[in-house]
């Protein structure tokens, strides 16, 4: 018996801008709401979906868990995030391989890198 990733789910204290800024960076629709408490996203078929639940005290400090996203164009991508509300963490690299921390307008941290 194998386990798949059905959903991705992201605490916050308002569930449907948030969901709405993801869907406006990956493409994706909202497709249920919940009355606000429990918002999902579908990206597409076959990919996971993301999800944005309602708490009152989301986990202070650096997320445990984040999203990696590739682009054909990082410096496109990157710009146009950060036209859209993200903010930058940080920039990094290693031989071959180049890629930015970014934060969502909730300060989800999340990875966009070059093709691989």
């Amino acid at each position: 018996m194998k386990l798949s990733i059905g959903m991705i789910t992201f605490d916050t204290t308002d569930p449907l801008p948030l969901a709405q800024w993801w869907c406006t960076q990956t493409g994706g629709t909202v497709v249920e709401t919940n009355d606000g408490w429990f918002v999902t996203v579908s990206t597409g078929n076959g990919t996971p979906m993301l999800a944005f639940q309602k708490v009152d005290d989301p986990t202070p400090g650096k997320n445990r868990l984040h999203l990696d996203l590739v682009s054909e164009d990082l410096e496109k991508q990157v710009a146009r995030l950060l036209a859209d509300g993200a903010t930058l963490v940080a920039r990094r690299e290693m031989p071959g391989f180049e890629w930015a921390t970014l934060a969502d307008p909730d300060g989800n941290q999340f990875c966009v890198s070059g093709p691989h």
